[in-house]
């Protein structure tokens, strides 16, 4: 029997920015509706937690929606797409910004706005699941040990607070979560997931899950192929060219703006 794979797509915004973390509404709402052909099952973070633990089997293929960052547009463009659809995601909030434009490394020209709490509460009601990305979203490893972990708490509390439910999956800024960070994310989390490209296998490191970025799926025939399980070529590439890019970058640039979020 096929052991059980998880495709972790990772989105950023859903907007017609342009720029490899916007994805187009109409792109966007395109790979949701062939995901929902698909009848592959979409499922939580909590799901595989638990299925990992023993408590609840998975399918052979399965997939998890997340979003990095908490922009408006997910409430504009994203959300009312998958609610039609049944599709639960999770969007990993960094705390300081909540309310505000985009302030980190590596915005976009002009900043994008975040989601404000009520807007961020309302969410929650209807379904959609929330997690850290921090406080001020910072690179997690280049922090003094007690400043990280004022980050991984401070951010999970405080959003727990906002919305009155328990925060247990965490999303690194960057990507950027070595050994010790991780160990230190493990103490408060259930979850971890970075911009390792690739697909989510029983082997991998529930504090280090790989995620698809989907900048590499706009393309919808290939979304579709990938779904059907005729992928693995392209994304086999899609790796290996990471890792050659990744060589000459600095840690922080990976292969696109995308992966660095």
């Amino acid at each position: 029997m096929a052991m059980p794979v998880v495709d972790i797509l990772m989105y950023h915004s859903i907007s017609n920015r342009g720029g490899a973390t916007s994805i187009a509404p109409s792109v966007f709402a395109a790979q949701m509706e062939a995901l929902a052909a698909s009848e592959v099952p979409v499922i939580t973070l909590d799901d595989l937690v638990a299925a990992r633990e023993g408590k609840v089997p998975l399918a052979t293929r399965s997939v998890i929606i997340t979003f990095d960052d908490g922009f408006q547009d997910f409430a504009d463009n994203a959300w009312p797409v998958m609610a039609k659809q049944g599709f639960r995601p999770i969007v990993y909030l960094p705390t300081s910004y909540i309310g505000r434009a985009e302030g980190w490394r590596g915005i976009a020209d002009p900043p994008r706005a975040l989601m404000g709490w009520g807007t961020i509460r309302a969410l929650a009601r209807e379904g959609v699941d929330f997690g850290s990305h921090t406080v001020s979203h910072p690179e997690l490893d280049a922090l003094p040990k007690d400043a990280c972990e004022a980050e991984l708490i401070r951010s999970r509390s405080e959003i727990e607070d906002r919305i009155d439910r328990q925060v247990r999956h965490f999303a690194p800024p960057y990507g950027i979560a070595g050994p010790t960070t991780r160990a230190m994310i493990a103490e408060h989390y259930h979850s971890s997931v970075g911009t390792r490209l690739g697909q989510a296998g029983p082997g991998d490191d529930p504090f280090d899950l790989p995620r698809l970025e989907m900048f590499y799926f706009t393309d919808l025939t290939r979304w579709q192929a990938h779904l059907a399980g005729r992928g693995a070529a392209y994304l086999a590439a899609r790796k290996g060219l990471r890792a050659i890019k990744g060589m000459v970058a600095k840690p922080w640039q990976g292969l696109s703006p995308g992966a660095a979020r």
